[in-house]
């Protein structure tokens, strides 16, 4: 009953009968051709079936009990062959026409392989041995590990402190109102993912195009002002040297960039599993999560819509074994609440779904963006509020937004340092912009 159901039978017949034990096994009702005959008598599928003579020829034909699983495996196996050749008939027929723009159509297509592809998948019953074994194993490699972390670094101690590391097969959401400074967040920690770290990365960018991207991952990486990048200003030969010797190292990051607009969940699902195959990606970013697109049938239901991404993604992110961190917007409501205006869970836009889903839930909160200041509060401070953490600590991370290079560091960085953990000052082989004037 867990792997087959009626559609899964070529005789349409074979279906009903099946249908009828599966009812009465669902309620502990005993099963023999009385029982079974009486059920679809009371669906009205008895006569239409062939009657008490089909289901004697039927009770004839039992095979031997023993090898049930692997007449299941088979039976499955047919079923998933026959879809599949309804899916390419259907697509073959779809393409001859004009019908369907070709977006809707490869998106239909994939639909349709990945539902197929799920209820495939059959995760088995472990016993507890198997799992303890499993669970020993990691906690022998962290034990050897020298950074203190069992999760991909994020490159930020705070947060490293907190959360040792994202952990795999986590969905963490990182949300905040617009012009905050989500993006900037992020390709900071991507950046030191990929070049302190060497932890390959895919970013998934909806909003900003991939060159966007780079542009301002430079800024920070170099010191070079955004003006100067766009032309406004020109560089002297020297800013030119140093824009060039800052860059080798960002060259050789393991860090893959996708842009595609208006991405669908059933294409990222796709791209993500090569990503992961081909790439060893550890760690996917989706800069947001409200311009993902579901499958078409709830498109006009946008807070259903939602809902959909939220679980895929946290069951991509399972599937996978790896972390997914998926920026999302903030609604109205925190900009017209009194007080110090902090996020809360409520004001995760579109869907309480997200709060659900997620492992981890982040608000970034720069006091100064609300228009909230005082003696307590200073130019570029951030709190990174921890709202949601299923497996640790809430608590607040306290770090700073250094406005001239679009990117955030930890409240106390200041000169170099290496802790031996892997941490280093991000700053120490950049000269600011300010000092070629």
């Amino acid at each position: 009953l867990d792997q087959i159901s009626e559609e899964c039978f070529y005789n349409p017949n074979h279906g009903k009968v099946f249908k009828a034990i599966a009812t009465l096994a669902r309620s502990n009702a005993p099963i023999d051709i009385f029982t079974v005959s009486d059920e679809l008598r009371k669906s009205g599928d008895l006569d239409s079936v062939g009657g008490m003579a089909f289901l004697s020829k039927l009770s004839l034909k039992i095979g031997a009990a023993a090898h049930v699983d692997y007449h299941t495996k088979l039976l499955l196996q047919k079923w998933i062959q026959r879809e599949l050749i309804t899916i390419s008939l259907q697509a073959i027929n779809s393409s001859y026409t004009d019908d369907l723009p070709v977006d809707t159509l490869i998106d239909n297509v994939q639909n349709s392989i990945f539902t197929l592809a799920e209820k495939n998948m059959k995760r088995e019953t472990a016993p507890i041995q198997s799992v303890i074994n499993r669970a020993v194993s990691e906690i022998e490699a962290n034990q050897k590990r020298t950074d203190n972390l069992s999760g991909v670094p994020s490159g930020y101690r705070g947060i490293d402190e907190v959360t040792y590391g994202w952990q795999r097969s986590d969905l963490i959401i990182i949300a905040a109102r617009p012009s905050v400074g989500k993006t900037a967040f992020v390709l900071t920690m991507a950046r030191n993912m990929t070049v302190v770290h060497h932890v390959p990365v895919a970013l998934f960018s909806l909003e900003m195009s991939d060159t966007q991207l780079i542009k301002r991952i430079m800024v920070s990486e170099t010191g070079i002002t955004a003006e100067k990048m766009n032309g406004v200003k020109k560089m002297t030969q020297a800013e030119w040297k140093h824009f060039n010797d800052s860059l080798v190292q960002l060259e050789n990051a393991p860090l893959w960039i996708d842009d595609t607009p208006s991405l669908s969940i059933f294409e990222f699902r796709s791209k993500a599993r090569r990503l992961v195959s081909n790439n060893h990606v550890k760690l996917i970013v989706i800069d947001y999560l409200q311009l993902m697109t579901g499958p078409p049938e709830l498109k006009g239901m946008r807070e259903q819509e939602v809902s959909h991404i939220s679980r895929q993604l946290k069951s991509i992110a399972k599937e996978l074994d790896i972390p997914i961190i998926a920026l999302s917007q903030l609604n109205r409501a925190v900009e017209t609440r009194g007080g110090n205006k902090r996020p809360q869970l409520s004001d995760l836009r579109e869907s309480g779904a997200i709060e659900q889903d997620a492992d981890i839930v982040m608000f970034i909160h720069r006091p100064e963006m609300m228009g909230v200041q005082d003696e307590n509060t200073y130019p570029g401070q951030t709190d990174l509020i921890i709202a949601k953490h299923r497996n640790g600590e809430v608590t607040d991370v306290r770090m700073r937004f250094l406005a001239s290079e679009v990117r955030f560091v930890d409240e106390n960085d200041g000169p170099s340092y290496d802790d031996g953990a892997g941490y280093v000052d991000i700053d120490s082989s950049m000269t600011p912009a300010s000092d070629f004037e």
